[in-house]
């Protein structure tokens, strides 16, 4: 597999700035169609943001506008931070990988004791613990606390032994925030604090609805409200109580620094031999090979590392993962061998923005062209009815080429 430590490749200039100019009409045509309350996306090749585009609303109510400051849910894009925070840490030699989770949670347990007493970080976070995908995700929607579901791993019938099959999970997953504060005697989230967001210059970046919140600029979700209009509503807390899966918060800005660092443009936070480990396979996921159109189309293998999908899409290696919570969606995906990029975050579960992300992939590489997201279709754009608030329209913030300015799924 290609790492983000190798020596990159480049890809020609004259694709990467014909992908750019397709990728900008494509969105002009997506927010003509009103497919999204808001939207914010960027991609970066070679450690350089070369394209930022944000469009819609942060708040459809008052109108304000999404912009590259704006704060969004990530859902479990936030995975990826707590396995680099857990490298790190490994790094520092306060645990291992194959750590057994039962020589520091007292409370851990499966049903298989003698599996329990295999079973490692590197499975939990590799969501190869053996249990049943999205184990309790239900009865944690159903406010039931992350502490008592944790303590009820037991209860449930196994899928296979540990480590030997996929199944993605949420609350198996988040014990390593347990591990972490088990190992060094300080919370998850203070330990991402310092490790990871304040050395990337991930300045709005916070974890918990009340990081959020308190954001200068937030995208709040929203629900559909006929007529291409969107109705905003309160954040759900739920997967809040498993903050290492899914509690991380942050803006287009932040995020193009996490894309920077996870290509290998900051050894300084995750060296080169740490990104090998995080995006190294642990678990074949042949359903993701049949979950989506493009999926179908373009992969020939599907992985889960650490915290992170690796595809082998057009014949290259793609680094990827996506998240959605209620009223949220991100995708992030990256292909080590060129160091390119793309990170986009929506506050609506519109489906079609999704399709882009592969559609910039497709470009990129040189594919054919494929209308993964339908917005070329003869479809008319659905036209708002509801009058702009103050006398403003529906605003784009425009792409623009940023370098010069700056050096879940569930």
């Amino acid at each position: 597999m290609q790492s983000a430590s190798s020596a990159a490749q480049h890809l020609p200039d004259d694709r990467v700035k014909a992908t750019l100019a397709a990728y900008k009409d494509w969105l002009e045509k997506l927010d003509q169609r009103h497919a999204v309350a808001g939207l914010a996306t960027a991609v970066v090749v070679d450690n350089k943001v070369v394209f930022e585009h944000t469009l819609g609303y942060a708040n459809a109510t008052t109108q304000e506008p999404v912009t590259p400051e704006t704060v969004f849910r990530l859902a479990s894009l936030s995975k990826a931070f707590a396995t680099a925070v857990a490298g790190v840490l490994v790094n520092d030699g306060r645990f291992s990988w194959d750590t057994k989770l039962a020589d520091v949670l007292p409370f851990f347990k499966l049903k298989d004791a003698a599996a329990a007493e295999k079973a490692t970080v590197r499975d939990i976070l590799g969501q190869r613990l053996g249990l049943p995908r999205n184990t309790y995700d239900n009865m944690l929607e159903g406010d039931v606390s992350y502490e008592e579901l944790v303590r009820k791993l037991d209860e449930v019938n196994m899928t296979c032994g540990v480590g030997q099959c996929y199944g993605y999970q949420n609350v198996a997953f988040s014990m390593i925030g347990d591990v972490i504060y088990s190992m060094t005697g300080d919370f998850f989230y203070r330990q991402v604090d310092k490790r990871i967001f304040f050395p990337l210059g991930m300045k709005t970046a916070s974890y918990g609805r009340e990081g959020l919140e308190s954001s200068a600029s937030w995208a709040r979700p929203h629900r559909p409200a006929g007529a291409g209009n969107w109705r905003p509503f309160e954040p759900k807390e739920a997967y809040y109580r498993v903050a290492p899966a899914a509690g991380v918060n942050a803006s287009l800005r932040d995020m193009e620094q996490w894309l920077i660092a996870q290509m290998g443009g900051r050894p300084d936070v995750l060296p080169p031999a740490l990104l090998e480990t995080l995006h190294t396979p642990e678990v074949t996921t042949p359903v993701e090979l049949r979950s989506t159109p493009w999926r179908r189309e373009r992969l020939t293998s599907a992985s889960y590392a650490l915290g992170w999908r690796v595809f082998q899409y057009g014949g290259e290696t793609l680094i990827f993962h996506a998240g959605a919570v209620e009223g949220y969606r991100t995708m992030i995906g990256f292909f080590p061998k060129y160091r390119t990029g793309v990170v986009t975050m929506w506050n609506s579960a519109s489906p079609m923005p999704s399709g882009l992300m592969p559609m910039v992939f497709d470009s990129m590489l040189g594919l054919e062209h494929v209308d993964w997201a339908g917005v070329e279709s003869e479809a008319p754009a659905v036209a708002s009815t509801k009058p702009a608030a103050k006398g403003k329209a529906r605003r784009s913030g425009g792409s623009k080429a940023a370098s010069s300015k700056r050096g879940h799924r569930r």
